[in-house]
Parts: structure tokens; C-alpha cells; sequence
């Protein structure tokens, strides 16, 4: 199939970057491992959120060294996912069994993503609801098949710009929350008098689209 990609950030910032730190990477270094590595960073952030914040409502209490833990890990999960293709190319190990191991851990990570950072968020009277939380899964899941569907008829799959910015702004979601405390994204903007996470809690769904 064909990949379709015209995010100014991917195009100038992270297929650059992924181009130069791949070569970093020793060519015994299966792109299947990367993969897998990638995924199981992501594993670590649930294991950690699910331990110290079960319920979604202890963000303000959580020690500071769980948000540095989840952007290091939420940052080379990005970056692993990003560089295994260009692995299996400059090894010539590209196959459909990669393609399918790869979009297979994709596919859970729609739910692993979004999940961790429901802790910065939060359950409280400005954060989400349960139902929301649900219902923004959905649409993730909705989104994700649906265009790996149009790949399957068209084999044409077409990457959303959404997607590298997603991952970047999580990123420094948590660094933002280790440096400052979860408590920075709960401000009130004036004039509107909306709180910026009840704005995040309405957009959060189009970031993974």
C-alpha cells in the first residue's frame, strides 16, 4: 500500500529527525523489536497510571517523578513507532507480517494513548466524565478503523496531521505537569471564563482523528 503523509510537522520535523537517529540504530536490530519496545513503553505508562491513579482522581497528589516517567516513555514510544519502518527498510526486512505486527500494536495503542493521559485530566467537576472518557475512546476506535479500512479498498492510507502533533503535545503535557503540577491546566481563561481543560476535554477526540 501506499502512505500518504502531508503534516507540515511530520514532513519537517519527525521523518527528518527519524531519518537521522535510525541511523543510530544497529542493523541487527529487528524493526519487529522496535516495535515492540515501542509498545511496551507504552504498557509501562498504563502499569503506572493504572497503580497510582486507578480512578482518574488523584492527579494533583501523584509524585512528580510519575509525569517525567510517562513523557520519556510517551516520547520514545512516538519515536520507536516512527523509525521500525525505516529499520525494515534499510535492512530490507520489510514484510507484511511487519505491517501487520506494527498496525496490530497501533491498534492498541488508540486505547493506551488516551488512557494515560486521562490522568492528567483528571475526574473532577471541569475534567471527564466517565461517559466522556468512553465516548472519546470510541471515536478514537472509529477513527482508527476506519482508515485502515479505506487502506484495505484503497490501498491508499492516508496519515492525519493530527496524529505526530498528538503525540508531541502529550509529551509535553507531561512534562508541563512535572515541572508545574497537573494543576496549571485547570486556569480559568478570562473573558470566556472557561477553564482550558474544559476546552481540552471538548477537542481531545480530534487529536487522534
Amino acid at each position: 500500500y501506499n502512505a500518504v503523509d502531508t503534516s507540515p510537522v511530520s514532513l519537517y520535523v519527525t521523518q527528518p529527525f527519524w531519518n537521522w537517529l535510525v541511523e543510530f540504530c544497529p542493523r541487527w536490530f529487528a524493526p519487529n523489536l522496535m516495535t515492540f519496545l515501542g509498545f511496551l513503553l507504552l504498557v509501562v505508562n498504563f502499569v503506572m497510571f493504572t497503580y497510582y491513579d486507578l480512578h482518574f482522581t488523584q492527579a494533583l497528589v501523584l509524585p512528580s517523578w510519575v509525569w517525567l516517567v510517562a513523557a520519556i516513555c510517551q516520547f520514545w514510544s512516538h519515536h520507536l513507532d516512527g523509525m521500525d519502518g525505516k529499520q525494515a527498510r534499510r535492512t530490507k526486512t520489510s514484510s507484511p507480517l511487519g505491517e501487520l505486527f506494527d498496525h496490530g500494536v497501533d491498534s492498541w495503542a488508540s486505547f493506551l494513548f488516551p488512557i494515560c493521559i486521562f490522568s492528567v485530566i483528571s475526574q473532577n467537576e471541569d475534567g471527564f466524565s466517565p461517559m466522556a472518557m468512553h465516548l472519546s475512546l470510541v471515536s478514537i476506535y472509529i477513527t482508527f478503523i476506519d482508515s485502515h479500512w479505506e487502506k484495505y479498498n484503497t490501498k491508499v492510507l492516508f496519515l492525519p496531521w493530527s496524529y505526530d502533533i498528538s503525540m508531541i503535545i502529550m509529551t509535553l503535557t507531561y512534562l508541563i505537569a512535572y515541572a508545574f503540577s497537573p494543576s496549571v491546566f485547570h486556569f480559568t481563561i478570562p473573558i470566556i471564563n472557561v477553564t482550558f481543560i474544559q476546552i481540552v476535554k471538548y477537542a481531545w477526540p480530534s487529536k487522534f482523528n
